[in-house]
């Protein structure tokens, strides 16, 4: 059964690839003649691997709406889920376990994208489609769905800059960088270089191994001993939680008049924007991603096109054509709070408004 569903999707893929390839970037180029499966029409067995727990959006919005999904596009699918919790190895033994269950298509979110390759070899022999979730796995997956990665790190550089206004002109920029081994954090700072290179002049740059908020704080007092507290005008964090460990560092150097950016829309993140402690975050919705990874494993499953859920193209370091959904971000200060975060329901008025933000956020008009 698994030999039939792998030719069915080799074959999907293919028209997906041609299609993708002709119209790339795109949006809504779909076959008319293309079958929309009902909530009903079959079951199957969908993995769902995810990368680690320690930043809040995998378990509180990714595997609940990547669920929350299948099971309304799929009423008879099952959904085996496992977190690697920042280990490639355990990703790997959970990848291998779930083969060896019987599952139908895995979506894959990575821990380190270089990895997967002779994993996602081995579903391809034996008839499982792999979706790549958010990160960019290696090895011939069938469909990839994230967030224009390289445009993240642009709207990062270009907030940060905005936020230094008539002092971005050669202003001196602290760089705290994702994971080396997420291909994601590398198109993040490509993009924050592409914007920064010609304003500003990088000082300190570090990568975070795994994303780690307390490794992050650790890099941030060196950086703070490295340069001097006068040293620097702004600092580049890859994301919310590590923007948290570079606060604390800052806040025990006395240092409160530098930017300081972020990614993921973190609450936390959010309540430092509205308190002032936080500069920008980059948003992205979540749902979107989610829902579109879900239906491009059902529509996998079985064997329907993924056209319109794939119109453009990316090539991973071992494949190149592959069918992609990238979605826009969009960068989150003070000022566009409620038309971008709140107005999406990511997160409501009285979650970021608690006691201890009640006067910061009247004063920002949520209240």
């Amino acid at each position: 059964m698994r030999q039939l569903l792998r030719s069915a999707a080799v074959g999907v893929t293919t028209v997906a690839l041609a299609v993708a390839l002709a119209a790339c970037g795109e949006a809504g180029g779909g076959d008319d003649d293309e079958t929309d499966a009902g909530p009903n029409e079959g079951g199957g067995t969908i993995g769902l691997l995810l990368p680690e727990d320690a930043t809040t959006r995998y378990e509180a919005f990714d595997r609940p709406y990547i669920t929350a999904q299948i099971e309304e596009l799929c009423a008879d699918c099952e959904v085996q889920y496992s977190n690697a919790r920042e280990d490639t190895n355990t990703q790997g033994q959970q990848f291998e376990a779930m083969l060896t269950s019987g599952v139908d298509v895995i979506i894959l979110d990575p821990v380190d994208a270089t990895a997967t390759a002779s994993w996602v070899e081995q579903a391809a022999a034996e008839g499982v489609p792999v979706v790549a979730y958010d990160r960019l796995a290696e090895g011939p997956i069938d469909a990839y769905v994230s967030y224009d990665n390289q445009r993240v790190g642009e709207l990062q550089g270009e907030a940060l800059l905005s936020a230094l206004g008539d002092s971005a002109d050669g202003a001196r920029v602290v760089m705290i960088n994702g994971s080396p081994t997420d291909p994601n954090a590398a198109q993040f700072k490509a993009g924050a270089h592409s914007v920064l290179h010609d304003a500003a002049e990088v000082v300190f740059e570090q990568d975070i191994p795994g994303w780690d908020a307390a490794v992050a704080n650790e890099e941030m007092n060196t950086a703070i001993e490295s340069v001097g507290e006068d040293g620097f005008d702004a600092v580049y964090v890859a994301n919310d939680s590590m923007a948290a460990g570079v606060l604390t560092a800052l806040d025990s150097a006395g240092i409160t008049d530098v930017p300081v950016g972020g990614q993921d829309a973190e609450l936390a993140g959010l309540q430092r924007i509205v308190a002032g402690q936080q500069t920008y975050t980059i948003y992205k919705a979540l749902r979107e991603e989610a829902e579109a990874a879900a239906e491009m494993a059902i529509r996998l499953l079985r064997g329907d096109a993924l056209n319109d859920l794939a119109p453009d193209s990316v090539d991973s370091a071992t494949n190149e054509g592959i069918p992609s959904l990238l979605l826009e971000p969009v960068a989150v200060t003070v000022d566009n709070i409620a038309d971008t975060v709140i107005a999406d329901e990511h997160y409501a008025v009285e979650d970021i408004c608690t006691a201890e933000y009640a006067e910061a956020c009247a004063a920002a008009g949520l209240t």
